[in-house]
């Protein structure tokens, strides 16, 4: 069954900012015979997150590793917002949202994990993937029925936009 979205947070909401680990990617990180590390993610999640731009959301990425590959993925998405190396996860959502002119009545966020917690209780629309630790779930609004890395992105712009298009 389709998450269910309130009409009225969907058609609010200009800014979507998301963690990278656990949500954007499975949470596993592998590493090259060099010692570089690697993450994978997921292509059907790329494009959601080029819709949910094309409706006129802002999107940001707020992670606490810093990494080029994060970098590199939100610049072939279209991601000009990608705060790295932050643990303070809801106070960097805040500044953002602070910086942008947008309440955080007009916000969301989805993460995973204890460091997400803030920013997923500061945010008016939050997401915790399936497999998230309880601690996000029980933060978010909304649990995902899909994993982080595997579609957990994707379900979460769909919703969105499914409350967003006209009926």
């Amino acid at each position: 069954m389709p998450m269910q979205l309130s009409s009225i947070d969907a058609q609010k909401l200009r800014l979507m900012a998301f963690d990278v680990d656990g949500v954007m990617t499975d949470g596993r990180i592998y590493f090259s015979p060099d010692g570089e590390a690697l993450k994978v993610f997921n292509t059907l999640d790329g494009h959601g997150l080029k819709k949910l731009a094309a409706s006129g959301v802002t999107l940001a990425i707020i992670t606490g590793r810093n990494t080029p590959m994060v970098a590199k993925r939100a610049a072939d998405l279209g991601i000009n917002h990608v705060i790295q190396g932050r643990e303070d996860k809801g106070v960097a959502l805040a500044d953002l949202a602070n910086q942008l002119g947008i309440a955080a009545s007009e916000t969301g966020y989805a993460g995973d994990d204890e460091p997400d917690v803030s920013a997923l209780e500061w945010a008016q629309l939050s997401f915790a993937p399936a497999n998230a630790h309880d601690c996000a779930k029980a933060a978010a609004n909304h649990i995902t029925e899909r994993r982080g890395g595997e579609g957990a992105v994707r379900e979460i712009c769909d919703a969105i936009l499914a409350q967003r298009s006209p009926a």
